[in-house]
C-alpha cells in the first residue's frame, strides 16, 4: 500500500493563520481586518488600469522603480530597500535570510499572529514575552535575548492592542541589545501614529545598523488586496532580503499602484487624519460604557475580554451587522472607519454592557 509524501513536522503542526472575517452585504460594516474603508485613490485606479494591460508580461523582479521611489521617499539609498508581497512577505524573507533551525526570535505576545507561524516554518524557536498593560515589556524582551537569538520583532503600533513604542523607549532598547541581533521594527500602522512616531530610519542610518524597519502599503495607502510592502535596512541585510524573495512575487499591477499611492501623499494624509480624529472619540465612548481600552495609535481599538465575554461580544456585533476580530484568550479588535460605522460600534458596546 503506497503512502503519501510527508510534510515536515514543523509544517504539519502549523496553526492556520486566522484572517479577519469578510463581510457580505452592503449593510455590514467590515471592521475585522484593519483595511481602509475608503475606495482606492483615483491615481491608484488609473495606474491599475494601465498596468493591467501588461499582465501577460512578467513584472520587474527587482521592482527597481518602486525601490528607487521608496528610497527617495525615505531618504535612503536604494541599496537599503527591499520590496516584497506585503510587510509580512518581507518578514518571511527576513527570517529565511537570518535564521537557521534552532535560532531564536523574540517578540511580544500577544502581537501580530503571523510572527510565530513564520518562525515555525523557518525552524526558528519563537520566544514570546508577555505584554504589560497592553504594551511591549522592552526590559523583559532585552533580558530574553540569548546567544541563540538572531532576531527581535517589535510591532509598533502593536497589532492587536494598538499601543506604540516611543523614541526614548526604542533607543533604550537598542542600547541593551547586542549589535549581532537584528531588531525589526514592524511599522505597518506608522502613518496613524503622527508626530510621536520614532524616526526609525534616522536611527538606522546614524546609530543602529542592526535595526530593520518594515512598512506596508496595505493599511493607510489602501492596497491590502495587492500585497506590497518593504523593508529599510543596512545594505547587507537588504541584499539578503532581495535574495530570499520569491521571484516575481510583487506584480506589475501592485508596483504601479504603490507608485501612484506614493504620488497621492496629500489624499492619503487627509484620509489618515480623518481616521485618527475618530480614534479618541471611539476610545472615550467605549470607556464610558465600561470597557478598558488602552490609548491606541493605530486605526483600530482594542477591547480586552475573557473568552466568555469575547464570544458574546462578537455575537452581539454580528447581530448588529458589524464584523470584528476576536482573539481567543485575549479580546476583540475593532477597526476604525467612518463616523456612522463607529457609532454602530459604540451602540453595541453600550448595549452589551447594559445587559451584563
Amino acid at each position: 500500500m503506497s503512502t503519501l509524501p510527508q510534510q515536515r513536522p514543523a509544517v504539519a503542526g502549523l496553526p492556520a493563520y486566522v484572517a479577519g472575517r469578510k463581510a457580505s452585504g452592503e449593510q455590514v460594516a467590515a471592521l475585522a481586518s484593519n483595511e481602509s474603508h475608503y475606495p482606492p485613490l483615483p491615481k491608484v485606479l488609473d495606474a491599475i488600469a494601465a498596468a493591467s494591460a501588461r499582465v501577460n508580461r512578467y513584472p520587474d523582479m527587482a521592482t527597481a522603480t518602486l525601490r528607487d521611489r521608496i528610497a527617495q521617499f525615505a531618504g535612503v539609498s536604494p541599496s537599503s530597500v527591499a520590496v516584497g508581497p506585503g510587510s509580512v512577505g518581507v518578514l518571511a524573507q527576513l527570517i529565511a535570510a537570518v535564521c537557521d533551525p534552532g535560532d531564536e526570535v523574540v517578540f511580544a505576545w500577544r502581537s501580530f499572529e503571523a510572527y510565530p507561524i513564520l518562525c515555525q516554518i523557518a525552524g526558528a524557536e519563537a520566544v514570546r514575552v508577555p505584554l504589560v498593560d497592553e504594551r511591549h515589556d522592552l526590559r523583559a524582551m532585552a533580558a530574553a535575548v540569548t546567544d541563540r537569538t538572531r532576531v527581535v520583532l517589535l510591532c509598533s503600533p502593536n497589532n492587536p492592542t494598538g499601543t506604540s513604542i516611543s523614541t526614548a523607549e526604542l533607543i533604550d532598547f537598542l542600547d541593551r541589545v547586542p549589535g549581532r541581533v537584528l531588531v525589526v521594527l514592524d511599522e505597518a500602522y506608522r502613518e496613524f501614529v503622527g508626530a510621536e512616531s520614532p524616526d526609525a530610519v534616522g536611527l538606522l542610518e546614524t546609530r543602529y545598523p542592526n535595526l530593520c524597519v518594515l512598512r506596508t502599503f496595505s493599511k493607510a495607502y489602501g492596497l491590502a488586496g495587492l500585497r506590497v510592502g518593504y523593508a529599510i535596512a543596512h545594505p547587507d541585510i537588504a541584499d539578503g532580503l532581495r535574495k530570499t524573495q520569491i521571484p516575481f512575487s510583487v506584480s506589475n499591477v501592485a508596483e504601479a499602484a504603490a507608485l501612484a499611492a506614493l504620488d497621492s501623499a496629500d489624499e492619503v494624509a487627509e484620509r489618515v487624519a480623518a481616521v485618527v480624529a475618530e480614534r479618541p472619540r471611539v476610545e472615550a465612548g467605549a470607556r464610558a460604557s465600561g470597557w478598558a481600552v488602552p490609548a491606541g495609535a493605530a486605526n483600530f481599538v482594542w477591547l480586552r475580554a475573557d473568552d466568555h465575554t469575547r464570544e458574546r461580544l462578537v455575537a452581539a456585533f454580528d447581530a448588529a451587522g458589524v464584523m470584528v476580530r476576536g482573539y481567543a484568550g485575549d479580546g476583540v479588535r475593532v477597526t476604525l472607519a467612518d463616523p456612522a460605522s463607529n457609532d454602530r460600534v459604540l451602540a453595541v458596546l453600550a448595549a452589551f454592557r447594559h445587559e451584563v
